[in-house]
Order: C-alpha cells, then sequence, then structure tokens
C-alpha cells in the first residue's frame, strides 16, 4: 500500500512534468550573465562613440547610430542565450522546441517589435532622448510579457527593466546609464542569481 510520502512523490512528478509541458524551464542563468556582459560593454562602446562625436546620445545623429548598435546588442545577446539555454536543455535532457517554447518566443518578441518600431517613430520625429528609456520599458513589457512561459523571477527582471525605464524617462541625461544598468547590471545579477539557484 501506497505510504504519504510515496503520493507525494507521486504529485511531486506529476507537477513536474506538466510544468514541462506548459513552461520552458531550460533559461541558463549564464544567458542572463553573458547578455549583462554585452549589455555593459555596448554602453561602454556608445559612450566612447558619443564623446569621440563631441556629442549626447540625445542628438539625432547620435541616437539613430545608439538604435542600430542595441539591435545588435540585442541579436547578440539573444543568441547567447539561446546557446546557453540551449545547452542546459541538453544537459538535463529538457525538451528544447515544445509549445511552451513557441508561446515564450511569440510572446517576448510582440513587445520586442513594436518597441523597436516606437524608438525608429522618435528618431522620425527627432525625440532621441526617450529612446534609451522606451528600449528598457518595452524590453521590460516583453519579460512580463513571457514569464508566464518560464522561471517566475523573470517577471521581477521584467518589473525592474520598466522601472529604470520610466525612471530614465526623468532623468533623460543619464538615459545611457540607465539603459546600461538596465541591460548590463541587471542582467548579471539576475543571472549569477538563477545560475546558482537552478544550476549550481
Amino acid at each position: 500500500m501506497a505510504t504519504i510520502d510515496d503520493r507525494l512523490k507521486d504529485i511531486s512528478e506529476i507537477r513536474s512534468m506538466m510544468e514541462q509541458s506548459t513552461k520552458f524551464l531550460s533559461l541558463s542563468g549564464l544567458s542572463g550573465v553573458s547578455a549583462g556582459i554585452v549589455g555593459i560593454a555596448a554602453a561602454v562602446i556608445a559612450q566612447y562613440s558619443i564623446l569621440t562625436m563631441g556629442t549626447d546620445i540625445s542628438a539625432p545623429n547620435a541616437a539613430g547610430l545608439f538604435l542600430v548598435g542595441s539591435i545588435a546588442t540585442l541579436v547578440v545577446a539573444l543568441s547567447l542565450a539561446a546557446y546557453f539555454s540551449l545547452r542546459m536543455a541538453r544537459k538535463k535532457e529538457l525538451p528544447v522546441w515544445s509549445a511552451a517554447t513557441k508561446s515564450l518566443l511569440v510572446n517576448l518578441f510582440i513587445p520586442l517589435a513594436v518597441g523597436g518600431a516606437f524608438c525608429f517613430v522618435l528618431v522620425h520625429h527627432n525625440i532621441p532622448f526617450l529612446i534609451a528609456p522606451a528600449m528598457l520599458i518595452f524590453y521590460g513589457l516583453a519579460l512580463l510579457n513571457t514569464s508566464k512561459y518560464t522561471l517566475k523571477e523573470i517577471r521581477y527582471l521584467g518589473l525592474s527593466e520598466i522601472c529604470l525605464g520610466l525612471a530614465g524617462s526623468f532623468w533623460i541625461q543619464f538615459g545611457l546609464i540607465f539603459w546600461g544598468a538596465g541591460f548590463g547590471v541587471l542582467h548579471i545579477v539576475y543571472g549569477t542569481f538563477m545560475y546558482f539557484k537552478y544550476e549550481k
């Protein structure tokens, strides 16, 4: 006859199988750390380029360059995230492509695509000083939108990005600093926490 411990173990296994079928659980902490390093490097390069040009991020020519650089940064960061998550999935023998993965990607890229289009609108209307905070806000919304399809901690990262973006909207002279903090420092802190919680 099954004991209470056996029943609890069965329930735990059923719950684990249900989570694997409805959530993407292979999001590696190292993907967050690598994205953060890329973000900080991009912020440093952007600051150096702006200083070399003798202007600031709010200037139209600098804003266009920053927007293109940010898109390139996003592509590199997402590529690294995919690599580390794929490696983690193989290590833990978890499914890489599933309905949960598809839902996660769709819910991630819709806010990102809208945010990217909105940033181009800002450049078009010569409102470049809101580009950096807008990126943080839309990226935070994208993470918040995907949190129901992956690990719950991503929700807090998304909320933090949104808060930084809103703060950057008020202190526009520090836009690049907020951008670097959001895409760099927050990712490293989040990724390190997730690595030690789920992978060590």
